[in-house]
């Protein structure tokens, strides 16, 4: 199956969602499919962020008295408080039977151990909230505490790699291995998130204590980061080629998102970087399909 790709901007772009086909058409063309115990399963349910303070700077010039050019900066402690999303997602793997995968005869103890690819994709908002600013400028000679208004609309897709782990209980004539099978995984992950922030503050700007409100919104800027994917679950075998999984995942990692912005006193062009940690916890119910 050819892939498509667009370019833009000399950077080779590919939808998630040719990514998808690509990969289900590599482990459809494998050998050994029909033999081999693997599967394909869709998955919904709900992701939740943990909470992750973090801190931008920003850096404003203003004028004194005189005339004089000042330059002020800001540090803004913004609490990091999630919005809850809808996550869905897609896996492709397999568990390391004999005569399965790649036609390979494993030994008997391999069919407790498994890989499989896990795409997911949800929002990932950061939800209105007050912070604190304070202000360092090169004229009052200290510091001025402020408040703040943060929120920032982003998005997150997951490309896991995941290692995984199982045990079955259960066994019977159609599912020898246990129609209950409890699984634990593991593995690094490649994660595509954005975040559109927008940031209402106040600073000191004059010498005579004057607070001038600002309001800045760079825009949308996105991220690639490796990530770590652990994940823990029970799947119930319904028939010999049809479960249902619960499972609970982790996901940790720490984009790094550069922005520049017009100053809103002179327009003058500004920078920032937004820092958070995504701490992601979701739940998930899934239906497999097995080969």
């Amino acid at each position: 199956m050819p892939l498509i790709f667009a370019f833009k901007g000399g950077a080779m772009k590919v939808s998630r969602r040719k990514w998808v086909f690509f990969l289900l058409a590599v482990l459809l063309a494998m050998p050994g499919l029909a033999q081999g115990e693997m599967y394909i399963e869709g998955y919904i349910g709900g992701v939740q962020g943990a909470n992750a303070p973090m801190n931008l700077a920003t850096g404003h010039p203003g004028n004194l008295a005189d005339g004089t050019v000042v330059q002020t900066v800001e540090l803004h402690h913004i609490s990091g408080r999630f919005d809850p999303a809808v996550i869905g997602g897609l896996k492709i793997g397999t568990w390391f039977v004999k005569e399965g995968f790649l036609g390979y005869n494993y030994p008997d103890w391999m069919k407790y151990l498994g890989f499989y690819l896990d795409f997911s994709y949800h929002r990932l908002d950061l939800r209105n909230q007050t912070g604190r600013s304070v202000s360092f400028d090169n004229f009052a000679g200290g510091s001025t505490p402020t408040s703040n208004q943060f929120f920032s609309e982003g998005t997150a897709a997951t490309l896991a790699f995941m290692f995984a782990g199982r045990y079955g209980f259960l066994p019977d004539s159609e599912v020898p291995f246990g129609r209950l099978q409890p699984y634990v995984a593991v593995g690094p992950a490649i994660l595509f998130s954005s975040q559109d922030p927008r940031l209402s503050s106040s600073s000191i700007f004059t010498d005579t204590g004057q607070v001038n409100p600002y309001n800045i919104k760079p825009g949308s800027e996105s991220a690639v980061n490796i990530a770590l994917a652990v994940d823990a679950g029970i799947r119930w075998m319904c028939l010999k080629n049809v479960s249902v999984d619960l499972s609970f995942k982790y996901r940790f990692a720490e984009p790094s998102f550069n922005y520049r912005y017009t100053d809103p006193l002179d327009g003058t062009r500004q920078s920032f970087s937004l820092n958070p940690t995504y701490h992601l916890f979701s739940g998930q119910l899934g239906a497999a399909y097995h080969f």
